[in-house]
């Protein structure tokens, strides 16, 4: 017995994309356990060995292994969205290959996905094998309590505010617009993010849109009246954050009508989705997609600007960990291992967290929705003081520029329209 607990062998694995921080809960993890007397095991991208029943793809780790991999992005174990969850004998194959090894307990690293894998681990497990996940997305969408930042955020936040006020200070150089996609799956958090932070011209994102359907015709007027609204002022420039989300929000038929077919659409990437049937936003240009029908719009006003889209994501996601994300992940990965060491991990798998300064474990029953099989996901509040600053702070069109004359009269004059004209076409967009 090890520490009066019986586990001898702990496992860790990564799951889902790569974030900044991923190294220091193996570190911290590796060292507490081994400093409780336990051997750990490292198994290689995610669960895809595993579930092949193959018991060779892991490496044992020891202190030194680990020893200053904290301040490191990317992952030592590479990570995987392989799914051992849709086919019975994969799973069957994942608890055969851990109890084969000797695992009694397991430690996983990823994002809902990654955390229900787990949870049916644990499961079929019967208890068997003590679970505890560690959450991390770069998206900061996943429903810790106390608002706490999933790992990995701040310190994509940090360097995509960096690239973003180079592109700021190039367009205001040059003259120009950049487009820009933020990652962002299901919630608008980094793109916020790195937008308020940067004092970026406007960001858009999902939950600003409410209950309404959101078109690319509408992000497109948002953007359009931005650009007008800035000539107004003088200014020929600016930066656009979008969340990638708005792909899914706007779907994909509402794509395939905004661009004349599913054909013209494929001019933009491939509609593919992962092992756990997310779409992969990242294979959609929509920074692109965009870009081309404001082309199409700025052509039909007379309006000449030069326009570049870009996307921010991959080259946030392996970043060198902030000391915020280094700290915050030893706590986790710590956490962890006290968790899988305390007699509530003999009744109940859990997910990871910190609440208060204290390790706080949610079930998994309580976390993860039976029907989506993933947790609730955590929305940008747009009723919340947060945003409502930093929508404050953005150029776009306001319900004021259309009820002042003279703010009226100044827009309309940029694009040679009557007030009563761009009224009745732009209004609309300063209604969210």
């Amino acid at each position: 017995m090890v520490g009066g607990t019986g586990v001898r062998r702990l496992g860790i694995l990564v799951g889902g994309g790569p974030a900044p921080g991923i190294n220091g809960v193996i570190a911290a993890a590796t060292i507490e356990a081994i400093n409780n007397g336990m051997e750990v095991f490292g198994f290689y991208e995610g669960f895809k060995y595993l579930a092949q029943g193959d018991a060779t793809r892991y490496r044992k780790l020891c202190i030194d292994d680990v020893t200053g991999i904290h301040l490191k992005g990317g992952s030592i174990l590479g990570t995987s969205r392989h799914n051992p969850t849709k086919v019975p004998a994969e799973m069957h194959n994942v608890l055969g290959t851990l109890r084969g090894l000797g695992i009694d307990a397991l430690i996983t690293i990823g994002g809902d996905d990654t955390a229900y894998s787990a949870s049916q681990v644990y499961a079929a497990a019967s208890g068997s094998i003590r679970v505890a996940h560690v959450p991390k997305t770069i998206d900061n969408d996943l429903p810790l309590p106390g608002s706490a930042p999933t790992f990995g955020f701040e310190t994509a936040r940090h360097y995509g505010v960096m690239l973003a006020r180079n592109l700021a200070e190039d367009a205001k150089t040059t003259r120009r617009w950049y487009i820009v996609v933020s990652m962002g799956r299901a919630a608008g958090h980094l793109a916020l993010g790195i937008g308020k932070a940067a004092a970026a011209t406007l960001t858009i994102i999902p939950e600003e849109f409410r209950d309404q359907p959101v078109t690319v015709g509408k992000v497109c007027d948002i953007i359009l009246g931005s650009i007008i609204k800035r000539r107004s002022m003088g200014d020929h420039y600016g930066l656009a954050i979008l969340a990638e989300g708005l792909i899914q929000a706007i779907g994909v038929e509402r794509l395939k009508e905004a661009v004349g077919g599913e054909e013209e659409l494929r001019r933009y990437g491939r509609l593919e989705r992962d092992p756990h049937g997310n779409l992969r936003l990242g294979e959609i240009a929509f920074g692109r997609l965009i870009r081309e029908q404001l082309e199409q719009r700025l052509k039909e006003l007379n309006l000449n600007v030069s326009m570049i889209s870009q996307n921010l994501g991959y080259e946030l996601r392996c970043a060198d960990p902030i000391p915020f994300d280094a700290e915050y992940t030893r706590d986790l990965g710590y956490g962890a291992v006290r968790f899988i060491l305390s007699e509530e991990a003999t009744k109940f798998g859990a997910i990871i967290s910190i609440l208060g300064g204290a390790m706080t474990p949610l079930k998994f029953d309580e976390m993860l929705d039976p029907e989506t099989k993933r947790m609730r996901t955590r929305k940008v509040n747009v009723d919340g003081e947060a945003y409502r600053c930093a929508r404050s702070y953005m150029i776009r069109l306001e319900p004021a520029d259309f009820e002042i004359p003279s703010r009226l009269a100044r827009l309309a004059e940029v694009v040679g329209m009557t007030p009563e004209q761009f009224k009745q076409r732009f209004a609309y967009v300063a209604q969210s």
